[in-house]
C-alpha cells in the first residue's frame, strides 16, 4: 500500500503519542466542539440541530470493530446526541456529566481498565481533567488554548471537522491495524497471467 506522509497522517504523530495510542482500549470523547463544531443551532420551533460528520462516524466504527471501545461523555442533555450514538452503535453514553473525569473513571472501572488504557478527547475547560487523567488526552486546533497547552497531543482536523477521524486512524495504525482496516476497500489487483 503506498503511503504518503502529511500533516493529517497517523504516521505522521509524535513516537510518544504513538506510544500512547498503541494501548488504549477505550476511547471516551466529548460532543460540542469534538464530535461537531461546538455550534448550537435552533429551529424557530425550538429544535435544536446538531451537524455530525459522517467521517468521524466511520472511524468510530472502524475503533469498535477492531474492539476498541467509544463511549461518549458530555455535560449537556440532547437526544440528538443518543441518537447519533445509537447510529454508532455506541452503548456507553453519559449525558449531563459536568464532572469529566468522574464520568471517565466511572467507564474505566465499569470495563476494568487502567486510566493509561483510556484515550479521552475535548476542546474546553470542563474536558480538561479528563485529558490529563486518561492515557492519552487529546484536543482540537478549534479548542481552548488552556486546553491545547495540557493536551498530550492536537489533531490537525478542527472539532465537527474530522478530528475524531483522524485519531481513529491514530491509535489503529499505533495498534498496527489500521491497514488491514484500510485494505477491504480496495479492489483485488488483476492478476496478469
Amino acid at each position: 500500500m503506498t503511503d504518503t506522509l502529511t500533516a493529517s497522517n497517523p504516521a505522521a504523530a509524535p513516537d510518544h503519542i504513538r506510544q500512547l495510542a498503541a494501548g488504549i482500549r477505550l476511547l471516551a470523547l466529548d460532543v460540542d466542539g469534538v464530535m461537531t463544531d461546538g455550534k448550537l443551532l435552533f429551529s424557530a420551533q425550538g429544535d435544536e440541530l446538531k451537524a455530525f460528520n459522517i467521517l468521524d462516524g466511520h472511524g468510530i466504527k472502524q475503533l469498535m470493530a477492531a474492539g476498541i471501545e467509544v463511549a461518549i461523555i458530555t455535560g449537556r442533555n440532547s437526544p440528538l446526541t443518543a441518537r447519533r450514538a445509537a447510529d454508532l452503535g455506541i452503548k456507553r453514553i453519559l449525558q449531563g456529566r459536568e464532572d469529566k473525569r468522574v464520568a471517565l473513571l466511572e467507564l474505566a472501572r465499569e470495563c476494568q481498565l487502567e486510566p493509561d488504557a483510556l484515550a479521552y478527547m475535548g476542546d474546553d475547560l470542563p474536558d480538561l481533567s479528563a485529558i490529563q487523567m486518561a492515557g492519552l488526552g487529546v484536543t482540537v486546533p478549534n479548542g481552548h488554548w488552556f486546553v491545547r497547552q495540557r493536551a498530550d497531543y492536537c489533531t490537525h482536523a478542527e472539532g465537527g471537522a474530522g478530528a475524531v477521524r483522524e485519531l481513529a486512524d491514530l491509535l489503529l495504525d499505533a495498534q498496527g491495524l489500521l491497514c488491514g482496516a484500510l485494505q477491504q476497500y480496495l479492489l483485488e489487483p488483476e492478476s496478469h497471467s
